[in-house]
């Protein structure tokens, strides 16, 4: 896509006054240099600043970040020159270090936080210790040093001391990754490396983390260089952007020239291919198609198989990434159609999505007003009664004389009714107990108390000699797992995979009849040629290619229910929304209901607005509010469903500031010991002395269609007379400033 061999020598292509690190012709190959994975990059980054680096997987992001601290995994071959820029003035050239040498760079002047902080931590040491042995690995005074960890762990809003005697296991993700952010910074570096170290937590996590970061980049004067997927999220923080597709970047600029006024047509697919609350849902579109492979990278502009705007000229001539507009010389795209791209590629946010009709399709506005249309006297597909679900934790062999087990409350008194092609999405933090209400709902997991029916029929009481027995059950509802990868054998070829439940529940049907089944199927799900694909094994497949699998394999049982349990959070973000479009064409055709679960309410919107649904919110194995999308969104009823609309990223420049969460406690409490009364209290920004005192029941709310478990729904509760509990406001406006 772009070579940039017109790029000068000089800082003055990127604006860059101050260079921390110079990056020139960059490149990463293995197999003797017939395989690149980042090819020619140059870029200079400044001192103190935070500069985002966005892309889809596999288009060389990670690779870019060990180049910086030359830690590119053999047999890798680095070549080109990176050089850093001490502050006393001193340079040094990366590259040309001795190992001792770079031992000490890493860690001491450039830092990495990975992306599992769980893998980056030994699971046998506490914490401390981790601390600890950094400091004397890099010859630093320990007790200075513990100081000065302990001054980090206050400031990312930790209990040092909990923190540093506690192993890893047993630290919540979001308190895992805080903690390897301050261990990364121990040494006081000057630059911090983030490979997308929020990926694997929920929203909240990541924009309270994004949040800290902003404090520390301040506190520290630290320069950032933040890798991520994720191109909402990395806005809100970030001072210049980087887009990279194909092991090239394809364009650089500041960030609201990025956002705004982007040049090159896959930014602006990538931001209309995102799903977010503010554009309109009919204009969010998939990018086709998916990045090339190192092995299989096209001849001139790699975008240009999947561009719309692709010419002669792209196929053949590599654009060089260059500056194209003399007020904004630090913004450089690598496209041969720049001016084309920004008037034939509207975005579908802010400005651009003012050329765009805002009237909601006619199911979406009919779903807003009344929700789907609901059974007379037929049971719901799926009904569960007070369900709870509460796991006793392992107790070793001196604990079981110390009193009974802590029992984990990760269900408690849940009821839902799934109509028959219903759609309801279940949003909340990791932890909540959503995805365990989902596979209780199912039938994978036993609840502790309450009923689950099938159609009128207890599911656990059912049998070979009920009306609807135990096997029809089974077939009747189904699961598309959250990571594919993990779902499908290795071991095994798709066609066998997929005729493996077809085998236990039609025995009597022939092989070649399987075969046919399949291969229709894979045709819907749109993987062709589906005789190709039939013979591969899952390591062959792309992400969303695997999930496409997954969703078949749920589909070949012609089932009644799904639940589809974070199904794509491990797909691309330019992905997403073809999945979910595959997902809901897919629900009409087999009469399907879905139960979509999601930490993003940006995807939940999107799901249940075109599937005429429901969004369920929960909180510590409660649901605190259930409605339609549309009014979840712009009327909101419990403080907490509020805090998740802050933490859903927007593309909105003037929205887009980091801001400080709407919440008193970044944590969430322990299920073992949950809150009393309202279990959302001890974070509530509005929680008063009567939300610690009793318990809110769901009920349905007099003005608006769905349900809320919160006091002030009710104007005469008595939670108006009560006094706000340390650190909440007494109004409404850290509420409604959000």
């Amino acid at each position: 896509m772009a070579t940039d061999s017109t790029q000068s020598t000089t800082t003055a292509s990127d604006g860059v006054s101050d260079p921390i690190l110079e990056i020139r012709n960059a490149s990463v190959s293995y197999n003797d240099g017939e395989t690149r994975v980042l090819e020619d990059v140059s870029v200079d980054i400044d001192r103190r600043e935070v500069l985002g680096i966005v892309g889809e997987s596999g288009s060389g992001k990670s690779m870019f970040a060990s180049a910086l601290l030359d830690a590119v995994p053999d047999p890798g071959r680095l070549t080109g020159q990176i050089t850093y820029h001490r502050e006393n003035g001193d340079t040094v050239d990366v590259l040309e270090l001795s190992d001792e040498e770079l031992r000490q760079f890493r860690w001491e002047e450039i830092s990495m936080v990975f992306q599992g902080a769980m893998s980056s931590f030994n699971p046998t040491m506490e914490v401390g210790a981790h601390f600890k042995e950094t400091l004397k690995t890099h010859d630093r005074n320990v007790s200075e040093g513990m100081a000065f960890a302990r001054e980090l762990l206050e400031n990312l809003y930790l209990e040092p001391e909990r923190v540093l005697n506690a192993y890893p296991h047993e630290l919540s993700g979001g308190m895992q990754q805080r903690a390897l952010i301050a261990l990364s910074m121990v040494l006081n570096p000057e630059v911090l490396v983030m490979d997308e170290p929020t990926a694997a937590l929920d929203l909240l996590m990541q924009r309270s983390i994004l949040r800290l970061l902003d404090n520390l980049q301040s506190e520290y004067d630290l320069t950032i260089v933040f890798i991520t997927h994720d191109l909402p999220l990395v806005a809100a923080l970030a001072d210049r952007m980087a887009i990279i597709y194909a092991f090239q970047f394809a364009e650089i600029g500041p960030r609201d020239e990025i956002i705004g006024n982007s040049a090159h047509p896959y930014t602006r697919k990538l931001l209309n291919a995102t799903p977010n609350l503010d554009a309109p849902l009919e204009e969010m579109q998939p990018i086709e198609g998916e990045g090339p492979a190192p092995v299989n990278v096209p001849s001139g502009c790699r975008f240009h198989p999947r561009c719309p705007l692709a010419t002669e000229e792209c196929r053949v001539e590599d654009p060089p990434l260059e500056s194209f507009d003399r007020h904004y010389p630090d913004h450089r795209a690598a496209c041969h159609h720049r001016e084309e791209a920004r008037e034939e590629i509207p975005l579908n946010f802010g400005e651009g999505a003012q050329q765009f009709d805002h009237q909601p399709s006619e199911s979406v506005a009919s779903t807003a007003s009344t929700g789907r249309p609901r059974t007379g006297d037929e049971p719901p597909l799926l009904r569960a009664d007070d369900v709870e679900v509460h796991f006793e934790q392992s107790q070793g062999l001196l604990e079981r004389f110390g009193g009974p087990p802590e029992v984990v409350r990760a269900v408690d008194g849940v009821s839902l009714d799934i109509q028959e092609q219903d759609l309801v999405c279940l949003l909340g933090e990791s932890g909540c107990g959503k995805t365990t209400f989902g596979k209780t709902l199912i039938g994978l997991q036993k609840p502790t108390g309450g009923a689950v029916e099938y159609r009128g029929q207890d599911i656990w009481e059912a049998s070979g000699s009920t009306d609807v027995t135990r096997d029809e059950i089974r077939a009747a509802l189904q699961i598309i797992h959250q990571d594919p990868g993990a779902a499908l054998n290795p071991n095994r070829r798709i066609v066998d995979i997929l005729s493996e439940p077809l085998r236990h529940t039609h025995p009597n049907v022939g092989r070649n009849e399987r075969r046919s089944r399949i291969h229709s199927l894979l045709e819907r799900v749109g993987m062709n040629p589906a005789d190709d694909f039939m013979g591969r094994y899952p390591h062959q497949l792309s992400g969303g290619e695997k999930q496409r699998v997954a969703l078949a394999r749920a589909l070949l049982m012609n089932p009644n229910a799904i639940l589809a349990d974070e199904a794509i959070s491990a797909v691309d973000v330019s992905l997403r929304i073809e999945i979910m479009d595959l997902m809901l064409e897919l629900q009409s055709e087999f009469d399907t209901s879905f139960l979509f679960i999601s930490h993003d309410l940006s995807n939940a919107r999107y799901f249940a607005e075109h599937g005429d649904g429901r969004i369920a919110v929960m909180y510590l194995g409660e649901i605190v509010e259930i409605g339609t999308a549309e009014r979840l969104i712009h009327d909101p009823r419990h403080p907490y469903t509020e805090v998740l609309r802050w933490a859903t990223p927007s593309l909105d420049l003037d929205d887009m500031e980091a801001s400080d969460p709407p919440i008193r406690e970044v944590d969430v409490p322990d299920p073992v010991d949950p809150p009393s009364g309202c279990r959302f209290h001890t974070r509530c920004p509005v929680a008063r002395e009567a939300c610690r005192e009793e318990h809110p029941d769901l009920e349905g709310l007099d003005d608006a269609p769905g349900k809320a478990a919160c006091f002030r729904e009710d104007p005469n509760h008595a939670y108006w007379d009560s006094e706000p509990l340390e650190g909440a406001e007494e109004s409404d406006d850290v509420l409604a400033d959000d």
